[in-house]
């Protein structure tokens, strides 16, 4: 009898639950994975170390980090970004992570090994009830337990249950409005052998989920190119779910078909193109004169893929009090939740702008010379600007504006702390393409810019990808340093060292008469430590940055000098390694303009 074909036989592999659920990650587009291993998670690293050929992984130094990492390959490609814990404290390592992406509608799926389902509620060593405490920031969650786990064949199904879970997560992840899924797995069923076959791509259960929106219908459409068309000074207010649904390139054409002005929020940056001369830049508390004014002015705002967070609208009651709303969004819960709007339009954002550009025509083109004119004189007369600092110092803002300027050619990622860095960042680095800027918008998480730019580079490695950082934000997660080393991910870190909180300090500066308050980094006996100092750094900064990225094996140098500043740079963005940039900064420098909290664009403060 003749034998068949080696390529048709059948290979027989025993397979446990736990290799049940890396092949399930693996055959919904799982292409890397940051994990950090525990007891409860063991037999998953197994898994990931039999499968490795197909499926990266890549070991954080803080379960936190590999969150943020996760989040970094979802935020600049399609991909779902992955991160896997052990049971309690590593499972509650990451739920800051998890918060974040659930704020900023991040897709992203976190598997966290469990205890045994039999001690389940006994308080077992390391465990904690994770599914509970993530409830209210995680899109949906999953406990993959057995009916009876002491029953073969109620293990047996829920073995044939982990291929439908994961296949869920992907899709619950990524559709409708983005968000994080959490799949919590005891360890006895990752340690159970699966029995027989196995269906790899099972139909959902998911009843009463209906992700994707109705079709934006012509007569909305219509009624939207009409209040364009009657408009004078209508404006374009951009957020993230532009940028979620893949719609920049449509609402670019839209812009410039309509030469309408366009202002986006901090999550929106890079929707529209920053150098382009329509583009207000960023609105809200920190964002441009010119686009505060423009809001407060317009009389219509096309809001797309925003949420009117407070960041952005100040006073709710005076925020855009002269303009018809068309509010535009995927999730009906935001909807009137904070503003009213004129014309609400529950679908994606995407669809809506390509059936606005396959409507809209010259001659529903709003006359809007005059608007232009007043727009054009606030840019003209309140430019984003900063004073050269006295002396050879190096203010903040030229830094960026210098690293900005050597690598724009190259479009680089960049991936932000939380702080005046980070504003000053969404200020002067002009970002001209989509899921390029990363920054924790809606959580505003301290720590978050190192470990997202390394999983951006191991997801983008022939890239540049860059870190602007602060010292208090850096040392949140500074053990991600070792990361970049033994992963040999080449991130360049742009550290600004101005030994303070900063962004907690200018509030002290601005509202509690300078009186420092633990914002100050350095030694207590320091003078400054209750802001009595002369304003001069002192020879040695605390700590050591240079000394520390050494010792992890990164390159690294102090620049203090803005005649250095230039060639520092470079040299750093020439580098073929992980590279950490310290530059000693003043402390005194404020983030500006600014709208004090709960205040309206007639309180902005300029100087």
């Amino acid at each position: 009898m003749a034998t068949a074909p080696a390529s048709q036989t059948t290979k027989t592999e025993t397979l446990n639950g736990a290799d049940v659920l890396v092949e399930a990650l693996v055959r919904n587009g799982g292409k890397m994975i940051f994990a950090y291993p525990g007891g409860a998670s063991m037999p998953l690293h197994q898994a990931l170390r039999r499968h490795r050929e197909k499926i990266r992984t890549i070991l954080p130094r803080h379960e936190q980090g590999g969150g943020f990492a996760a989040q970094g390959v979802s935020r600049t490609s399609d991909d779902v970004g992955l991160c896997m814990a052990t049971s309690g404290p590593g499972a509650t390592n990451l739920v800051t992570a998890i918060a974040d992406a659930k704020m900023d509608s991040v897709p992203l799926i976190a598997i966290t090994g469990q205890v045994p389902q039999q001690v389940i509620g006994s308080d077992a060593f390391q465990e904690t009830p994770i599914v509970e405490i993530c409830r209210a920031v995680t899109k949906h969650h999953y406990l993959i337990t057995a009916e009876d786990p002491n029953c073969p064949e109620s293990v047996q199904k829920t073995l044939r249950d982990i291929p439908r879970i994961v296949k869920e997560a992907f899709y619950l992840a990524k559709t409708g409005r983005p968000g994080p899924i959490l799949i919590d797995f005891p360890k006895n069923v990752q340690l159970s052998v699966l029995e027989g076959e196995i269906d790899w791509d099972p139909p959902f259960e998911l009843p009463g989920y209906n992700p994707e929106p109705k079709p934006v219908s012509k007569e909305q459409i219509k009624q939207v190119i009409a209040a364009i068309k009657r408009s004078r000074k209508p404006i374009l207010y951009v957020g993230g779910g532009v940028i979620n649904s893949g719609a920049a390139a449509e609402l670019t054409k839209f812009a410039k078909k309509s030469n309408i002005p366009v202002t986006m929020t901090v999550m929106g940056l890079g929707a529209f193109p920053g150098e382009d001369p329509q583009s207000l830049h960023m609105l809200g508390m920190h964002g441009t004169v010119y686009a505060n004014y423009a809001i407060n002015e317009a009389d219509l705002l096309l809001a797309l893929g925003v949420r009117f967070d407070d960041r952005v609208t100040g006073k709710l009651e005076e925020f855009a009090l002269h303009g018809k709303i068309v509010h535009v969004d995927i999730d009906a819960s935001e909807m009137h939740k904070n503003k009213e709007a004129h014309i609400p339009i529950i679908g994606d954002v995407g669809d809506f702008l390509t059936k606005l550009n396959a409507e809209y025509t010259d001659a529903d083109k709003p006359d809007t010379a005059a608007w232009w004119t007043q727009v054009n004189e606030w840019k003209e007369r309140y430019p984003l600007s900063y004073k050269e600092a006295e002396g050879d110092a190096i203010r903040p803002q030229y830094a960026i504006e210098e690293l900005w300027r050597q690598s724009k050619a190259r479009n680089p990622y960049v991936a932000v702390g939380v702080g005046q860095h980070q504003m000053f960042a969404a200020q002067f680095f002009k970002f001209d393409k989509p899921k390029h800027w990363l920054s924790s918008s809606g959580l505003g998480t301290m720590g978050f810019g190192l470990p997202a730019a390394m999983g951006v580079q191991a997801r983008h490695p022939n890239d540049l990808v860059i870190n602007i950082d602060g010292d208090g934000s850096i040392l949140m997660n500074i053990q991600e340093f070792a990361t970049l080393h033994c992963e040999k991910l080449p991130i360049k870190i742009l550290l600004l060292n101005n030994q303070h909180l900063g962004m907690v300090m200018q509030w002290e500066d601005r509202f509690m008469e300078g009186k420092r308050a633990h914002t100050y980094l350095g030694p207590i006996d320091h003078p400054e430590w209750l802001g009595e100092g002369s304003g001069d750094f002192y020879e040695a900064t605390y700590p050591n940055f240079v000394q520390i990225a050494k010792g992890f094996g990164l390159q690294a140098r102090h620049v203090r000098s803005r005649k250095e500043l230039p060639a520092a740079i470079a040299e750093m963005i020439a580098s073929p390694e992980p590279y950490l940039l310290d530059v000693i900064t003043p402390y005194q420098e404020h983030v500006l303009p600014m709208i004090p909290g709960g205040k309206s664009v007639r309180d902005i403060i300029t100087e």
